[in-house]
């Protein structure tokens, strides 16, 4: 059986500063903050966040892949991909090991639905539902 601090992950991501985004650390804590699995998150600077988060519902990968597919931009410097390699692999194998299993596609698609609702666009109607027919 895994310790808890074991399965407790404490990681920093790092963004790319060629982003229109100046602070994507703030911008991505809006979209991390109630995900399921992720206990806190702190802002160290505009390109910078400190995460903590459980292995038995995600990992480091699962997580980057996530804020990439809604437009944010991880820092892709030597370093950093090195240390993400060894993080992705790392909890992955220890995942498989403690037999925990994820539902990637259902984290990505919160994700998703986060980033939408938080943007203004013409796809909402405040309209009560009987009323939405009539034009």
């Amino acid at each position: 059986m895994a310790h808890s601090n074991d399965i407790i992950k404490h990681r920093l991501i790092h963004f790319s500063g060629m982003h229109p985004d100046p602070d994507q650390a703030a911008s991505s804590m809006l979209l991390l903050h109630d995900v399921k699995g992720v206990s806190k998150l702190h802002h160290i600077s505009p390109l910078c966040l400190r995460i903590e988060y459980n292995i038995q519902h995600l990992n480091l990968k699962v997580l980057e892949d996530a804020l990439a597919g809604v437009g944010f931009h991880l820092d892709n410097s030597l370093i950093h991909k090195l240390k993400r390699a060894l993080h992705y692999y790392s909890e992955e194998t220890q995942q498989a090991n403690l037999g925990y299993t994820q539902n990637c596609k259902d984290f990505t698609k919160r994700i998703f639905i986060n980033q939408y609702s938080h943007h203004e666009h013409g796809c909402r109607d405040d309209r009560p539902e009987h009323w939405r027919e009539y034009r």
